[in-house]
């Protein structure tokens, strides 16, 4: 691009509208922030850059040492963060500065409330790197060039954060990026060299490249002075400059764990926990791994950006690595530095080199443990953890056989022993509360917890005593279809095939055959008039309260399951339920002794609707239910 380049006037996005005019208002009261993401931005320019060196050493230009350079003027009210690092061209300016190229963008402007301490965190959690010097500045300017380009392909982008910017293209004799704030009237402190210094500390100072200010000269007399004019500036690095992860455990403080995870992260939150390992043997590795508070917006989206930071004997190689962690634990924050992978890694690389699988194996069972950890600590952290990532973790048995029985720990449920909503019971917690000569752990798969609670599959099992589990999150019917067993017993869905409970006695088990014994001409007549909408009817004992349920046959798709891949579209396998009928109910009783046919159709057309809707399912013709019930209802107030 060269600098006959007219000047451009350019609107944001409107995303980009919204989220500046919200961070300006919402986050003043943290306004220093934006110092630590804009030096943050800046290193990550720098790793992008040595990585593309490795393979074209051009790039440096001859330059190879990096740095962040922080400059302030008190007298014009500015401040200005530049780097060495791998620049920008026109078009790459354009599209990173006035867009918000983000998946859940849309998701996160629609949960804002209006209410500016709750839209701080929300705006934290989304994540705010480039704009966030809005937040000070009055007008920001960006003077920037690719690494490797000539010297007339600079490039400057300015803006006072409203509905444009402008862009043209101006000489710059280095490569990278300088960022100019002119500094609001009441953030005029952010030109102090000292309130600076102390802010890059606080929040950079595990920054992996020298943060560089302007030394303070002390002259003592006039002619100190005089002789400090001629002089050339120095600078000196105010941070460590040092790799976190490089360093001892025992020379990190918390502090300094927590500055770096929302350095990697980009996250306001502190991290619920974390961990620091550095493996030495047939594979020599480190490990910074962390668990987030909150999730991110694009959680649900399976192809979303996510895994490690990759680092090559201290070198960056790529952000989002995603071979080093499966996709049930894409939640995960961190680094991982390597001193057997290649320097010329690539992604294909990655997912055929065996070092990096036996990595992948272990760095899953490190973040395993770490959550089994915070799950024995008092407090409300694996509460927090649960809440936010809980659904993501139940993808693990289907996609990690070898992990299986491990995240099954980890697991949490509602049950009828709590009879509360809160996903608070483990799998350990239900086991240790199993009856005598109980050998299944029985759950309950329904739309919403009401439904679950109150299914009329419960009614024995509160009878009995027995607990079951009370599933209702969306991935739970798939979930339980992989996991099958933990510590030895198998896992029973009540509304699946036909109920065997090991706790009936022999009475009772010569109770049930007489039942359906005695209920064979009404099981055959039932059979016969919804012949179309049922596999089979049985007579059961496993209801005490309602007249009927509907069971799912052993190997047929469960009803949650069914209704998830219709919603989406994706065919399903044809099936019919199995009708189960309790005989002592009085309607039942009712229909057994009606003569009439059609009426009889009608009241069996009714039984089965009811079953349908007790357990959350949707009518095929509500319409005609609607007309059956209405006419049983006018023809018993008639007599």
């Amino acid at each position: 691009m060269t600098a006959d380049v007219q000047k451009e006037t350019l609107g944001f996005q409107t995303e980009a509208k919204q989220l500046l005019h919200l961070m300006i208002h919402s986050l003043y009261s943290n306004r220093e922030i934006f110092l630590r993401e804009l030096i943050s931005n800046a290193s990550d320019a720098i790793d992008k850059l040595r990585f593309a060196a490795l393979s074209d050493d051009s790039l440096l230009e001859g330059q190879g040492d990096f740095q962040v350079q922080v400059d302030v003027d008190k007298e014009a009210g500015t401040i200005t963060i530049s780097d060495n690092g791998i620049g920008m061209t026109r078009e790459e300016v354009i599209e990173n500065l006035g867009t918000i190229a983000k998946s859940g963008t849309a998701a996160f402007l629609e949960s804002l409330s209006g209410d500016q301490k709750k839209d701080s965190q929300l705006i934290g959690q989304f994540g705010v790197g480039f704009y966030s010097g809005f937040i000070v500045a009055d007008r920001v300017e960006v003077h920037t060039r690719k690494a490797g380009e000539g010297a007339d392909s600079g490039v400057v982008w300015e803006s006072a954060g409203e509905a444009e910017f402008t862009i043209e293209s101006r000489a710059k004799d280095s490569r990278g990026t300088a960022i100019t704030l002119f500094l609001k009237d009441d953030c005029k402190e952010f030109a102090d060299d000292f309130r600076v210094r102390s802010v890059i500390k606080k929040y950079s100072d595990h920054i992996s490249v020298p943060v560089l200010m302007l030394k303070p000269e002390m002259p003592t007399a006039e002619e100190d002075e005089e002789k400090a004019e001629d002089k050339a500036p120095e600078y000196e690095a105010v941070n460590e400059a040092t790799a976190l992860w490089t360093r001892p455990r025992s020379e990190v403080s918390d502090d300094e764990y927590k500055a770096f995870y929302r350095h990697v992260s980009h996250d306001f939150d502190e991290p619920l926990s974390w961990s620091h390992n550095k493996v030495e043997g047939k594979l020599e590795y480190t490990s910074l791994l962390y668990l987030p508070k909150r999730a991110p917006f694009d959680m649900w989206n399976r192809d979303m950006a996510r895994g490690l930071k990759l680092y090559v004997q201290r070198t960056f190689i790529m952000d989002e690595a995603e071979q080093f962690l499966p996709l049930y634990l894409r939640f995960v924050k961190g680094v991982v530095d390597s001193n057997d992978l290649p320097l010329n890694v690539s992604r294909e690389i990655l997912q055929q080199d065996g070092a990096v699988e036996s990595m992948r194996s272990a760095l899953t069972k490190r973040v395993l443990d770490m959550l089994g950890k915070l799950a024995k600590k008092e407090g409300d952290d694996y509460a927090t953890f649960w809440k936010e990532f809980g659904q993501v973790l139940k993808e693990g048995p289907a996609e990690d056989f070898a992990n299986k029985e491990k995240i099954a720990k980890l697991l949490r449920f509602s049950t009828t022993h709590t009879d509360s909503p809160e996903h608070d019971q483990s799998l350990e917690d239900y086991v240790s509360r199993m009856q005598d000569g109980q050998d299944k752990i029985y759950y309950v798969v329904a739309e919403n917890f009401n439904t679950a609670r109150k299914s009329p599959h419960l009614e024995v099992f509160r009878k009995k005593g027995i607990e079951v589990l009370l599933l209702t999150d969306r991935v739970d019917d798939w979930l339980m279809n992989h996991l099958q067993e933990f510590d030895g017993k198998q896992l029973q869905d009540v509304a699946r095939g036909a109920l065997d409970l090991a706790s009936d006695s022999e009475e009772e088990k010569a109770e049930q055959e007489k039942l359906q014994k005695e209920s064979e001409g009404l099981v055959e007549r039932l059979a016969k008039v919804l012949e179309d909408k049922v596999s089979e009817v049985r007579a059961t004992a496993r209801l005490t309260e309602s007249a009927a349920c509907l069971v799912v046959g052993d190997y047929d798709m469960g009803a949650q399951m069914r209704r998830i891949m219709e919603a989406a579209g994706q065919p399903v396998p044809d099936s019919k339920p199995i009708l189960e009928v309790n005989p002592q109910h009085p309607l039942v009783k009712m229909l057994d002794a009606e003569a009439d046919e059609d009426r009889y159709a009608d009241l069996a057309n009714i039984v089965f609707d009811q079953a349908t809707l007790a357990e959350g399912g949707q009518l095929d013709d509500p319409a005609s239910y609607v007309a059956r019930l209405n006419k049983l209802l006018l023809d018993t107030m008639a007599s």
